[in-house]
């Protein structure tokens, strides 16, 4: 297909860095923190790692073991579950900076053999430390106590400045270099209360990046508070973060968290040389379970996966995408009328027909279902779906064809 039939400003684009970003997922985690979320059952998150893992997901936060005896058992089945079926997909823990949380982490990756990332995470803005009444030199010695356990029980660690968005640039540089010096060998940049804008997340990776040097790896965790989780996360892996979390469907607390599969989408839209060659038809399969499970309902206008992702009963694309199809070129009716061709991801075009169809739509939808389209039906459905307010079902459209057959 040539490339001349449209023009991608998308590629005069600088993505920096974005190329050497991986993706980790956050769903059985910071997902299911949601006070509306349902924690799946163990089938259910077995089949997700195995998704993710088809997928490509560099790794996959399994969840906190500190937090009890349900947890820990749910993140040790993970684990097994990880090794028994040799998946490539690595796995991490979320503990807060003390000894207690970190060492049921540490007799998971004893008793099972797989290595388990700790993420260590406490709080570092002027707003928490006065709620909390921390002072800097608490922060700090918890961090570096906590850093220090994990890797003396050969975990390796990255370290959590929670709202780290709103975190004054000389506490972070404290922060970062104690932890560093302490052993932790990422950091994670988190915009926890979704505060950030895609010029603050590059600024803040930027920044890092300059005090944590070359050999340290950065995180970037956003929420979507302002609505710009998805556009940080681009802006931070471009600015140099070399993980990017999300949560299927974009789940998580309050508003939520960067929606994983709308990261992947574009990810490989861009052409990521991890995610651009990737198999991508069990995405929805896993949005779609994960939703389910967690309790979440999807809108019909979600971005891929939603019902009408790819469904469209307006004449004048209708009769655009129909021609491409007569054509015999799959590629140019995937993209007529979609900047998301639904055949990368397992999906396909849908007409339908309703008061702003054309006579096109109703004779496709015709063809499609192999009732014969003579001029007369096809008049007379395109009738009646013009006295309608709404798009006609299957059943309805079937009625008609009785009617007038």
């Amino acid at each position: 297909m040539t490339p001349d039939l449209f023009h991608d400003w998308n590629a005069a684009g600088d993505k920096g860095s974005l190329f050497d970003a991986v993706v980790l997922d956050e769903t059985l985690r910071d997902g299911i923190q949601s006070p509306s979320a349902i924690d799946p059952p163990i089938d259910a998150k077995i089949e997700i790692l195995h998704l993710l893992d088809e997928l490509g997901v560099y790794q996959l936060d399994v969840g906190l073991p500190g937090a009890g005896a349900h947890q820990k058992a749910a993140v040790k089945r993970l684990a097994e579950e990880k090794r028994d079926a040799r998946l490539q997909i690595r796995l991490n823990v979320a503990c807060r900076t003390v000894v207690s949380d970190i060492a049921p982490a540490a007799d998971l990756q004893q008793e099972t053999g797989v290595p388990l990332e700790v993420y260590a995470f406490i709080g570092s803005s002027p707003i928490r430390q006065y709620a909390e009444e921390w002072d800097l030199g608490f922060i700090e010695k918890q961090s570096v106590e906590a850093i220090e356990f994990a890797v003396q029980n050969n975990l390796s660690v990255t370290y959590v400045t929670e709202d780290t968005t709103r975190s004054k640039p000389e506490d972070l540089r404290r922060l970062f270099r104690s932890a560093i010096d302490a052993g932790a060998r990422r950091l994670c940049l988190c915009d926890t209360v979704g505060h950030a804008t895609p010029d603050g997340a590059m600024a803040l990776v930027r920044f890092a990046r300059d005090v944590a040097g070359p050999g340290i790896g950065l995180d970037w965790h956003g929420h979507n508070d302002r609505g710009f989780a998805l556009a940080n996360a681009l802006a931070a892996g471009a600015a140099g973060a070399t993980r990017l979390h999300g949560c299927a469907a974009g789940i998580g607390e309050r508003v939520g968290n960067t929606a994983i599969d709308q990261l992947l989408v574009n990810l490989k839209l861009y052409g990521h040389p991890i995610y651009g060659p990737r198999d991508m038809s069990k995405l929805c399969r896993f949005v779609e379970l994960a939703a389910r499970v967690t309790g979440h309902g999807l809108p019909v206008n979600y971005p891929v996966v939603g019902g009408d992702a790819f469904r469209t009963a307006t004449g004048v694309h209708a009769a655009a995408i129909i021609k491409a199809q007569r054509k015999g070129d799959k590629w140019l009716a995937d993209r007529i009328y979609s900047g998301v061709p639904a055949g990368e991801f397992g999906k396909e075009q849908q007409i339908e027909i309703g008061p702003m169809s054309g006579l096109s739509n109703v004779k496709h939808w015709l063809a499609r279902h192999e009732i014969p389209a003579d001029e007369p039906l096809a008049k007379a459905v395109l009738e009646r779906a013009k006295r309608s307010n709404r798009t006609l079902t299957e059943s309805e459209v079937a009625e008609i064809v009785r009617e007038v057959s």
